[in-house]
């Protein structure tokens, strides 16, 4: 494969797998495993629509407008100094999710998924101060700890899960390392940051 298809293939993966997906996927998860799967179809469809909207689409669309104008390419905007925006960008985003969702008693897990996603997005925002870390690293970590979190919750095998997970998070990983967008060492902290927090957020809190 030449040079040109791998940087392609990369740019791919990091689009494919943004940080917006981890409160979504673990919408979806708690739906599959858990008993708020007997929920209406409708009212699954409304959360899950309320979440991709404050969680995907609006934040995706304000940091493209603000990078636009900027006029930044996707490269440019990932160096550490011009990383703040986004960030509060996104938090903006998620808490106003949250809000709304406890506005209308959502579900504590539903809830949970949402508290762990802003804490990763919070903590990888104050580290990128001093050091720049992972988002895309601790978004994959944060799916792969609210995994092991519903499965000691809700007493499910979730060992495919996890293993789509680690590949998943193994393509994310080597695509920021081929984009030099990170080290390994960012990549591993964030990854690992993003577990505990994701774990800790929904099954102790």
């Amino acid at each position: 494969m030449k040079e040109k298809d791998i940087i392609l293939t990369a740019r791919i993966a990091s689009m494919v797998f943004t940080p917006f997906y981890l409160p979504i996927v673990g919408l979806l998860a708690l739906f599959l495993f858990s008993y708020l799967g007997l929920l209406p179809w409708s009212y699954k469809f409304t959360v899950l629509a309320l979440v991709y909207a404050f969680t995907i689409l609006l934040p995706t669309l304000l940091i493209h407008l603000y990078r636009t104008y900027q006029g930044w390419s996707l490269i440019e905007l990932g160096v550490k100094e011009r990383r703040m925006v986004p960030y509060v960008i996104s938090i903006l985003c998620y808490f106003s999710c949250y809000y709304i969702m406890s506005i209308f008693h959502i579900p504590h897990f539903m809830g949970g998924i949402l508290v762990a996603a802003l804490l990763i997005q919070l903590i990888c925002a104050i580290i990128n101060v001093w050091w720049k870390i992972s988002v895309h690293a601790a978004a994959i970590g944060g799916v792969a700890g609210a995994l092991l979190a519903f499965a000691l919750i809700f007493d499910f095998n979730p060992i495919w899960w996890l293993c789509l997970t680690l590949v998943i998070s193994g393509v994310v990983g080597t695509s920021r390392m081929v984009l030099r967008q990170h080290s390994l060492s960012q990549i591993t902290v964030a990854w690992i940051l993003g577990v505990i927090v994701a774990f800790m957020a929904i099954a102790i809190v």
